[in-house]
């Protein structure tokens, strides 16, 4: 096991042994040796003491740099090194243990195994779940990739569950419909029983080893190195030793997942911390649409484990204390595959009109045992594994106790369809050189207000390979790799070195709680104007305290107070981005439903014929992206860009005009 761990690291490895001055705990004086493993086989690195002379500092030179090594960061980092690029990967954590592990339904595309399909049909389903806030010429992009990108996996090994016949199985999903709406529900959502993000991570690993991509495994980026709003790459720690890296290229892209840990509640891992997002508010570009969060509607009650909507799409439905099912009266047509946002509105008011289940009338019931123990056994068994363990129930004989748990953030770095990172100026987007973004840490926006069950896998292994793919046109292996200043990333190591001695009264553990409860009170499925707004109030004093912070490790190896305080203040900007974004949003849209604005505000009311209608001015209607930053005194500041309605081909596939949602 040892020597095939080491092989993935990378053929080639380079072992290089430094002795330098470093600072101790115990002794300022004291030094010790140190190693580190950089892989690949064309690394050029170099130490430089131009930051500091108590941290080490090791200069790299690649020609381009992906953070994160999820779905949609191994795809592009493989994408790159098949196209020439000396392509590193840079990941806090083994690649198979990213998060996009953790994923079960499946993912979209429209190859008609089940039934006469089409990608514009798919089309159609994504616009109208983002509940018209999507970019519809990165829906079309990725629409369109779907049957491509799936056959694609296909061929690289991944074991899809199949028919009888032998084609890929599509199981029924959330919100996805034949015939723009009117021909019923699809069967699109192709699986590995429910377990697709495991095989889609361990196949999507097996294959990037086929290139020399070097892998810094275990790496936690700090900050982007940025001179004069050009990304010219990022500075990162060394967890296993402590060392400070710093990782110049021309090209870097941003893979790191979400930020799901800034609530109390939900289905992401610890690491979930949002490191991407927080990396380019530092840098004093902007994140989009945060204030949209996704509930999926079936977290396990109590421990807030992800139960599949593969579940409803295998026959699942959802019941109250009555026995009823419940969602025939919310959603006439979709029923329990509505989509997420509509479903777990629908559970919480079923909970909050005390139709819920339990002594306290605080979950659902999600019922399974119902369908054959075969089918459970061959399409579920990660579900009736999971809901034994942390519900203690047999999914044969008993229903699983549910509620809406936070899963998923639609918002992200603002991206094209390209990958390329933007910011919006003079009316314009503008591309940032040398920045791309994808995955969930992105807002391409495809996703818009709300996402589609199925549609995030998809969205990785598309949007990975069109960063890829857009490097390799617009640039050559090779290429003069831009310089920075001696002393870049500074500051990074400053903050470092301030939180490893920081001695004030209030422990990270427990000022991450306080974070996490206001998000969880003041931001949830349903929100008002009067709880928001306390929300902000509440949130800005913590942290503001983040400055009373008190660590213990001051030692630098495998410093996970150290780390976990980093990923805190990567958590606390992302969080103050979502709850002042939607204090600041007054209206319902997709995921986010204010209860003091109970409608959707677009520039025509579509509710209404539109003839005779004036249209509205941008600054009156709220059809368009919110863009905010967060300045050093924690300060957030908020902007909008309009939404993209035209698609890539008008011809091809027209433009889905708004509509009233309806499911």
């Amino acid at each position: 096991m040892a020597g095939l761990c080491g092989a993935a690291r990378g053929l080639g490895q380079q072992l290089l042994r430094i002795q330098r001055p470093w600072a101790s705990a115990v002794s300022p004086a004291a030094s010790r040796s140190f190693h580190f493993t950089v892989p690949g086989k064309y690394t050029t690195a170099k130490v430089s003491n131009s930051i500091s002379n108590q941290y080490p500092v090791v200069d790299h030179e690649f020609d381009a740099i992906v953070v994160g090594a999820g779905g949609a960061g191994l795809r592009a980092a493989f994408g790159l090194s098949e196209a020439g690029f000396n392509t590193a990967c840079i990941t806090k954590l083994f690649p198979t243990r990213s998060h996009t592990v953790a994923a079960q339904g499946g993912i979209n595309a429209a190859l008609g195994n089940m039934e006469s399909d089409d990608w514009r049909w798919h089309f159609y389903d994504t616009v109208k779940g983002s509940d018209w806030l999507g970019d519809q010429d990165a829906i079309h992009y990725m629409t369109e990739q779907a049957p491509a990108s799936v056959v694609e996996l296909e061929n690289y090994g991944m074991p899809f569950s199949r028919t009888e016949e032998g084609k890929i199985y599509q199981r029924a999903f959330g919100g996805q419909s034949l015939q723009y709406g009117k021909g019923g529900q699809a069967h699109r959502c192709c699986c590995v029983a429910d377990r697709t993000g495991h095989s889609l991570l361990h196949t999507l690993y097996g294959r990037s080893l086929r290139y020399d991509t070097s892998y810094f495994v275990e790496y936690f980026a700090l900050d982007l190195l940025m001179e004069n709003g050009v990304c010219c790459g990022v500075i990162a720690l060394c967890m296993e030793d402590g060392s400070i890296h710093r990782f110049r290229a021309k090209n870097t892209v941003i893979a790191t997942g979400g930020y799901g840990r800034a609530f109390f509640s939900c289905t992401s891992a610890h690491t979930v911390t949002g490191d991407g997002n927080a990396m380019v508010t530092r840098a004093g570009l902007p994140c989009q649409d945060l204030e949209f969060v996704q509930f999926h509607p079936t977290g396990i009650y109590g421990a807030g484990c992800l139960i599949t909507e593969g579940c409803r799409g295998e026959g699942g439905i959802l019941i109250n204390s009555e026995g009823e099912r419940f969602m025939e009266r919310y959603a006439p047509v979709a029923k329990d595959l509505a989509s997420r946002d509509v479903v777990s509105r629908s559970m919480t008011i079923e909970m909050r009109e005390g139709r819920g289940c339990g002594p306290d009338k605080d979950h659902v019931f999600l019922q399974l045992h119902h369908l054959p123990p075969q089918q459970l056994a061959m399409r579920l068994p990660g579900i009736s594994e999971t809901a034994m363990i942390f519900a203690g129930v047999d999914v044969t004989k008993e229903p699983i106790p549910v509620l809406p748990t936070v899963h998923y953030n639609m918002g992200g770095i603002p991206t094209n369809f390209r990958g390329q990172v933007i910011i919006h100026k003079a009316g314009e987007d503008k591309v940032v050189p040398g920045l791309y973004a994808c995955g969930e840490a992105a807002s391409a926006s495809v996703h818009g207000a709300n996402r589609l069950g199925a549609n995030s896998l998809l969205d990785l292994v598309v949007f990975g390979r069109a960063c890829a793919l857009t490097i390799a046109e617009l640039n050559k292996p090779g290429d003069a790799i831009p310089s920075v200043k001696p002393n870049a990333g500074e500051a990074s190591v400053a903050n470092l070195d301030k939180i490893r001695f920081a001695n004030g009264s209030i422990r990270t553990s427990e000022l991450r709680i306080s974070m996490q409860k206001t998000m969880q009170n003041h931001a949830a499925v349903f929100r008002t104007g009067p709880v928001l707004q306390e929300g902000c109030e509440k949130l800005s004093a913590i942290a503001n305290s983040m400055d009373d912070l008190k660590t213990f490790d001051r030692g630098i190896v495998w410093n996970t107070d150290l780390v976990e305080t980093l990923e805190l203040q990567n958590l606390m900007l992302c969080a103050l981005q979502t709850i002042y974004g939607a204090e600041a949003r007054k209206e319902s849209r997709g995921a986010h439903a204010r209860e003091d604005y109970k409608v959707r505000i677009d520039e025509y009311d579509y509710s209404k014929p539109l003839e005779g209608q004036q249209k509205k001015p941008f600054v009156e209607h709220w059809r368009k992206h919110t863009l905010s930053q967060v300045d050093q005194n924690w300060k957030v500041s908020l902007s909008y860009r309009p939404v993209i309605d035209v698609t890539l081909n008008e011809e091809d596939c027209a433009t889905v005009p708004p509509a009233i949602r309806s499911y």
